[in-house]
């Protein structure tokens, strides 16, 4: 039996079980979930830089915004909050869509 130890969708245990194959799980403790979140989300984050069409690139996109509203329910926020730290940063110092790419910077 291959062996995942990894986190999952919530529902992936019911599809499993209607496979009528065999599984193992346990429900994560609070500093288990965290950290499993962030392998998670690291691992979606390899496969979107990875994916080889833009419909791989918007499956794994979806992934990775999903993990981003679990993770901000983590901390103890909404997505609307996080929202609104997203645009006081773009206020503050700009987005990513004029593609400037920072060659160096004089040290002092």
């Amino acid at each position: 039996m291959p062996i995942h130890n990894k986190l999952v969708r919530d529902y992936i245990p019911e599809v499993i079980q209607k496979t009528n194959k065999e599984f193992s799980m346990r429900i994560l403790s609070g500093e288990e979930y965290e950290k499993e979140l962030k392998k998670k989300l690291s691992e979606e984050l390899t496969e979107y830089v990875e994916a080889n069409s833009n419909e791989e690139a918007v499956e794994e996109l979806a992934d990775i915004l999903e993990l981003l509203h679990a993770a901000v329910k983590l901390h103890g926020l909404s997505f609307e909050e996080l929202e609104e730290v997203r645009k006081k940063k773009a206020e503050k110092r700009g987005r990513f869509e004029k593609r400037v790419f920072l060659i160096e910077v004089e040290d002092d």
